[in-house]
Formats: structure tokens, C-alpha cells, sequence
């Protein structure tokens, strides 16, 4: 009797030992996958956009941080969109201020590639997505994904464009200038990559003399793309012929510095669709400029976000806006064909739209992108455009 009992208590305390060490097992389990996922459960958590200034374009303020409000108030979730104004460590410290408030998804536009890369790892380590806004970051270990237009389409259409005003110019070797984006943002390099192959070409064959191929720390948002077109100008006897601008302000400054030496107005591209650029062409001022249409690219992107933060794969995104799905390298920032393999970051690439005076009623205007009160003011209340359209 006595044994049998003994037998009964050894089995109930083996038995209470087992489900004692698969319980351990479990809660080691669990503090293991903690710490590999990290972040937010699939379906909470806010989604933070973090923007990077309001100088280099007016776009970030009036036209990204409205689409993104539009977007996330829709979906009825938690979100913040701030901006860096143009300082690192701004951003740095409101990437912290989104990890520490229990982001589960960070939107950024970065400032630079070092800081924006740095906020890419230092998220991803604490479990939060990141999809990497209109800039990507080269030489991160690469956000979720990357939303943006075809950046070398981009400068494409601008040489799509200048290519034959130039050649109507009728000069024996006209001499062209590129004033590109600022060297911290790779897509600078994108967009050069797109026009200065046509310019190349025409280098190649005696056509075309590139006079000057110059960035523009942070895009000339102190004014600095001016400075860089003076010295241009002087160093070349004010000889030059047209002018590739990577966005609309740069065009601004050149324009600036054009008519400050006497040179009037040559081709020239620009890019944003910003007021000012649609002005600038009704002016004559400006050959054309590429119409990313923004709401499209932020849309995307919100709706990219929202795939991540509710646990989807990006195949299940669907928009109103087309888009193709690529690759970009995070090592170097260049495009690929596939979105997957090593190093390989998902790329949503939507298509851009080149503006020229014959269009602008038909694109900017008709999209709502920009009102006929917005760029029929002042002096643009003088041309036909305006005369016809007001």
C-alpha cells in the first residue's frame, strides 16, 4: 500500500516537473520572438510620416502632408506627420519620439542618406517598419519598401523635352548646363542619370559642350543653386545655352542668376509642378517642368503603410493609382528588375508626367493639382493662359 502510493506521488511530481519545464520553455520562446519582432502587434500601433523641410520644395508642406491626412484619416488609425525643417537631428530625435510612442510604421522622407539610413536601421531594430518616401537611403539595410516615381523617367522627360528646344536653337555646339539635386539624396544621381544620357550623346557627337556639371547641397534650399549658377555664368563668359534644373527651385535660382547677367531665357527644365514653375513656363521663363502627381505617390505610400502595419503582403496593395513594382540595391540606389533577393529593396514606381505650356489646362490644372487663382496671379495674370482660363 504503502509503495503504491509512493508510486502515485513519484508520477504526479514527474508529471507536475514536465508541464513546470514546458512552461519555462514557452515564456523562453516567447521573450525570444519579443526580441526578433520587436514593435507593434500586426493591425496596431500609429503610423508616424516624417517629413524632411518646407525650403528645398513647397511640396512637402502643401501637398504631401495633406494627401497623407487625407489618406490616414480614411483609415481611421492613430497618426502623426512632422517636419524636420531641414535639421538631422530634428528627424532623428522624431524617429525616437515615434519608436518610444509604439509606431508601428515610420514613413520618411530623409534629409540625407547617412542620417535617413540611420533611422532606417535604428527602427528596424525596435521592430518598425519603414517605407522609404520619395528618398532612399543608400547603404541602409533597406526599409520594407520604397515608394517613388521612376526617378530616372524623371530626368528622361526633361531631356524628352529640352532635347529639341536646344536643337531649334540652331547653335553650332550649344552649351549646356546641368544644375542637379543635392548630392545627399540619391535621387539626384537618378535623375542625372536620365538627362544626361541624352546630353552625353550630344557631347559624344560634337552637338552639345557640357559646360558645367554642378550638385546643389540640399537642393538650394539656402539659395545656394544661384550662387553655383553666377559662377557658372561667369566662368563661361555667360556663353550657355540651356539649362538642366533638377526641380523647380533650382530652376527659380538659375532664372535668378540669368537674368541678373543678361543672359534671358534659355531652355529650361525644372521638376515639382510647383506654382512658381507653372508660372515660370506661363512667363516663358521656363521650358517645362515633370508633374510627379503627388497625391498619387502619397496615396501609394499610405496604402503601403497600411499593408505593413496591418501584417499584409505589399502584393495585396491596391490604389486608384498605377504603379510597377521593381527593385532598387540598398547598397548603391540603383534600380533593378526584381523586387526580391539580397540587398533588395521593394520599389513602387509610379510614371511622370512632363508639363510644357501646351499641356498645363490638361495635367496640373484638370488633376486639381494647381488652380487656375493659384498661378494666375501677378504678372501670370498678363499671358494668354490666363486671359483664356480665368
Amino acid at each position: 500500500m504503502d509503495r503504491q502510493r509512493s508510486g502515485r506521488n513519484t508520477r504526479k511530481l514527474l508529471w507536475l516537473l514536465v508541464t513546470a519545464v514546458v512552461a519555462a520553455l514557452a515564456l523562453v520562446a516567447a521573450g525570444c520572438g519579443g526580441d526578433d519582432d520587436g514593435g507593434t502587434a500586426a493591425g496596431e500601433g500609429s503610423i508616424w510620416v516624417l517629413l524632411p523641410d518646407s525650403a528645398s520644395s513647397p511640396r512637402w508642406e502643401s501637398d504631401d502632408r495633406r494627401y497623407f491626412d487625407e489618406a490616414f484619416t480614411e483609415a481611421g488609425i492613430d497618426y502623426n506627420i512632422v517636419n524636420a525643417e531641414n535639421s538631422a537631428t530634428t528627424q532623428q530625435s522624431q524617429a525616437e519620439q515615434a519608436i518610444a510612442d509604439g509606431a508601428s510604421v515610420i514613413v520618411l522622407v530623409s534629409l540625407d542618406t547617412g542620417s535617413g539610413g540611420a533611422i532606417v536601421d535604428q527602427a528596424k531594430e525596435a521592430g518598425v517598419q519603414v517605407v522609404e518616401y520619395d528618398r532612399f537611403n543608400t547603404g541602409s539595410s533597406g526599409g520594407a519598401a520604397y515608394v517613388s516615381f521612376d526617378n530616372v523617367r524623371v530626368g528622361a522627360t526633361m531631356a524628352e523635352v529640352l532635347e529639341p528646344a536646344i536643337e531649334a536653337l540652331g547653335a553650332d555646339t550649344a552649351q549646356v548646363v546641368e544644375l542637379n539635386g543635392g548630392e545627399e539624396d540619391n535621387n539626384a544621381f537618378l535623375f542625372r542619370d536620365g538627362y544626361d544620357a541624352t546630353v552625353q550623346a550630344h557631347v559624344d557627337d560634337g552637338s552639345w559642350a557640357r559646360v558645367a556639371d554642378q550638385h546643389v547641397p540640399g537642393w538650394g534650399a539656402n539659395g545656394e543653386g544661384q550662387t553655383i549658377m553666377e559662377q557658372i555664368l561667369t566662368d563661361a563668359g555667360n556663353k550657355v545655352d540651356a539649362v538642366f534644373a533638377a526641380n523647380d527651385n533650382l530652376a527659380q535660382q538659375a532664372i535668378n542668376a540669368l537674368e541678373a547677367a543678361g543672359v534671358g531665357s534659355v531652355p529650361l527644365s525644372g521638376q515639382d509642378a510647383s506654382a512658381v514653375g507653372i508660372q515660370n513656363i506661363l512667363l516663358g521663363k521656363q521650358t517645362m517642368t515633370v508633374y510627379k502627381p503627388i497625391e498619387a505617390e502619397a496615396k501609394v505610400a499610405a496604402a503601403v503603410a497600411l499593408a505593413l502595419r496591418a501584417g499584409e503582403d505589399l502584393s495585396s496593395v491596391t490604389t486608384d493609382f498605377e504603379f510597377t513594382t521593381i527593385g532598387i540595391n540598398s547598397a548603391d540606389g540603383k534600380p533593378t528588375e526584381s523586387a526580391e533577393g539580397e540587398g533588395i529593396v521593394p520599389y513602387i514606381a509610379l510614371v511622370p508626367v512632363g508639363v510644357t505650356i501646351d499641356n498645363i489646362a490638361e495635367t496640373v490644372i484638370a488633376d486639381g493639382f494647381r488652380t487656375i487663382e493659384e498661378v494666375c496671379a501677378g504678372d501670370t495674370a498678363e499671358t494668354d493662359f490666363c486671359k483664356e482660363n480665368s
